[in-house]
């Protein structure tokens, strides 16, 4: 170790959903961890819906009173003629995601990781076997980079960098009005949200209104309000917070790993390219990417690269799926086609994967699911600002 530096087992660049995880669960495994974040604290600036899908939810518990269920998808065609889908035992979690973020990073200090704030990456270099860092002045045994899209860890150690990206701004409504809080509201439009969605998201507290484009576009948020406003009266809503952001569109980068330096989360391309999903991708390569250098550096276990590189998703057919939806149909075409049986089908297999039982209606769902317990009924009845609309 270099003389004056305080060395770690494993320093992690970015206390994102992907850093806090990692360093919870190496901490868990009796690493000395810490984790470099440039922000002053863990849900400061936050640059994400934070909405997770069920699979999201398996790979790590969250406090419930943290999130807000939803059952549906209410999809719009660009004349905003919509459809609703379902499939009975899936759901998505909206957050309060910057008190998620707070939450993670509590849990990953509880199990003994170090969160150092208002430290930003600047430069490190190789000393022997160990990861010296310029500043602040720290040693590791290995270095993780979770320092989102345009990672300073992948510049600085020649790794593979995102080089295409979705392009999103968001707001944030208090008492929005016409919004069901039972679906995720998603609208299809090639003029307004070419090469992606818009979309509305309940909140636990709030609701989120953005939209997300290719890079070759511009985001224009205002002009979609102005599309939708007679359906969700923005005016005499609240608005509490405005954010943008990038979100990689190119799949895993490649090399995503140099001896004792290994990218996870945003930093190495784990999104779908075709739906901008990454916190369910986050979780789980966080958490597999800390076992992995864990068993590396207590055990002589394989390099965690090696490891890593056998599980991680190729997205082949998905980037292809990314190309098409970078051609922007034509707003008749979609119009024409939401209605249709293979759209149908196409949309439920795009949100609830394999997860398509049909076997009941939302509306006996919704019906045998208030039924279930009190607290649940009483949630539900508080919740509901629209009538039921039955589905197929």
């Amino acid at each position: 170790m270099t003389k004056g530096r305080e060395q770690y087992d494993v320093i992690i660049v970015g206390a994102s959903f992907a850093g806090l995880v990692a360093a919870r669960t190496a901490a868990m495994r009796g690493l000395k961890v810490a984790v470099l974040e440039a922000k002053p604290e863990a849900g400061a600036r936050v640059h994400t819906t934070g909405i997770l899908v069920k699979e999201a939810a398996e790979e790590i518990d969250i406090p419930h009173h943290l999130t807000r269920r939803v059952h549906g998808v209410r999809l719009y065609a660009p004349n905003l003629n919509s459809m609703d889908l379902f499939a009975p035992g899936y759901f998505f979690l909206t957050t309060r995601t910057a008190d998620l973020l707070r939450w993670l990073a509590c849990e990953a200090e509880r199990a003994g990781a170090r969160i150092l704030y208002n430290a930003r990456f600047r430069a490190a270099g190789r000393q022997g076997a160990n990861i010296d860092l310029a500043e602040p002045t720290l040693t590791a045994r290995y270095l993780i980079g979770a320092d989102g899209a345009r990672s300073r860890v992948a510049h600085a150690f020649g790794l593979g960098r995102n080089q295409r990206f979705l392009i999103g701004l968001e707001a944030e409504y208090e008492q929005l009005s016409g919004v069901d809080p039972r679906f995720l509201h998603c609208f299809i439009d090639s003029r307004l949200a070419p090469g992606y969605l818009a979309w509305l998201a309940p909140g636990p507290c709030v609701t989120q209104v953005g939209l997300a484009v290719h890079d070759k576009a511009k985001p224009d948020l205002a002009k979609f309000q102005a599309h939708t406003d007679a359906i969700f009266d923005y005016g005499s809503a609240r608005l509490v917070e405005r954010r943008s952001g990038v979100i990689p569109a190119g799949g895993p980068v490649s090399p995503f790993a140099a001896p004792n330096v290994l990218l996870i989360g945003d930093a190495a391309g784990l999104v779908s390219p075709m739906t901008g999903g990454g916190i369910r991708l986050a979780f789980h390569f966080a958490r597999r990417a800390a076992q992995a250098v864990a068993d590396h550096l207590q055990q002589l276990g394989p390099p965690p690269e090696v490891v890593l590189a056998s599980e991680m998703p190729s997205f082949r057919l998905k980037r292809l799926m990314r190309r098409a939806l970078d051609l922007a149909p034509a707003n008749s075409l979609l119009n024409a086609a939401l209605t249709t049986a293979p759209m149908r089908a196409f949309a439920q297999h795009v949100y609830f994967h394999r997860r398509n039982a049909t076997a009941m209606s939302f509306a006996e769902f919704e019906k045998r699911l208030t039924e279930l317990t009190p607290s649940i009924k009483s949630n539900a009845s508080a919740e509901s600002q629209a009538p039921l609309r039955p589905l197929p």
